[in-house]
């Protein structure tokens, strides 16, 4: 068989990977691309703008500012707290001796919860006047928040529910520790190293790649957090038979509200299709060139150690 056989027995075994990736995002991606620059409310013909919605996106919207800022608020303090609890939780596991296979399915049970039961579970904890979280603070003589009721512990409240739900990314990390080599740690011990040195200079270096996922994977998650907050803002509102809708949406003063919860708001209910394009342009790049700007940085980083 020669090379040109060979090659397209290749595209054929790597055909419907191809075909779902053409359809599945390659298309989407242009697509979206195009109705960017595009006047579209799903029901017309789109009409050519330019950079019309770009220029609305930077300059006009008086909403997207504080989405955005919201989502950056959950991109810096989920990442921080999602990849250090899901490590120390891993870092405790195994560490032990025996029941590991019990404490391990528990801590990842969480994991499997639907985000919408989830979110109206943890609403319902959280209720100020009659949640179990609160009345328990009040057995101390504690008067606890308001939680997604207030603007200022909505989103707490919201990275409380993600650290809750972290099991997938512990389980990674808790195959990554369990792989470290022993002996090195022993070699340590016996040099004088106590554990937090050896940590910090075995643990850490040998699991480096897997934290690097685990931060990337993280940010891309804060990037697209919609359906918790979404969620909970109408459910504490008391609304929750119009989840989505702007009588709910980002409850309380907006502080749920993330920048997918007001593209989606624009696309799907003031039908500016073509506005929230350039909004899912913006969010892609951005995630895009944050992630390849993280990597870079976390090689140059190992190649200087």
């Amino acid at each position: 068989m020669g090379a040109l056989g060979r090659r397209l027995r290749v595209l054929a075994f790597m055909s419907p990977w191809i075909v779902g990736f053409t359809l599945f995002f390659g298309y989407p991606l242009v697509a979206t691309g195009y109705f960017s620059f595009t006047s579209y409310d799903l029901l017309t013909a789109p009409t050519w703008v330019g950079l019309r919605n770009y220029a609305y996106l930077f300059t006009g919207d008086p909403v997207v500012r504080t989405a955005a800022l919201n989502t950056v608020w959950l991109v810096v303090v989920l990442t921080v707290l999602r990849v250090a609890f899901a490590l120390g939780v891993a870092s405790v596991i195994a560490r032990l001796r025996s029941g590991v296979g019990l404490v391990r399915t528990l801590c990842y049970l969480p994991a499997l919860a639907p985000p919408v039961a989830a979110t109206l579970a943890f609403v319902f904890l959280f209720n100020p006047g009659t949640g179990p979280v609160n009345g328990f603070l009040r057995l101390f003589g504690i008067d606890g928040p308001l939680w997604f009721n207030d603007p200022a512990w909505a989103k707490p409240a919201l990275t409380l529910l993600t650290l809750w739900g972290c099991g997938e990314l512990m389980i990674i990390l808790l195959a990554a520790l369990l792989d470290v080599p022993r002996e090195l740690h022993e070699a340590a011990a016996l040099d004088g190293a106590g554990a937090w040195r050896r940590f910090r200079h075995i643990t850490i270096p040998s699991i480096a790649p897997v934290l690097l996922f685990g931060v990337v994977n993280s940010i891309i998650f804060s990037l697209q957090y919609f359906t918790q907050a979404v969620v909970a803002g109408s459910v504490a509102s008391g609304q929750a038979e119009v989840v989505g809708s702007s009588k709910t949406l980002g409850f309380p003063d907006n502080a749920t509200l993330t920048f997918p919860a007001w593209l989606y708001q624009q696309g799907f209910h003031y039908y500016n299709m073509g506005y929230a394009a350039a909004m899912a342009v913006l969010l892609f790049v951005f995630s895009l060139g944050f992630t390849i700007w993280l990597i870079r940085r976390m090689r140059t980083a190992e190649e200087a150690a």
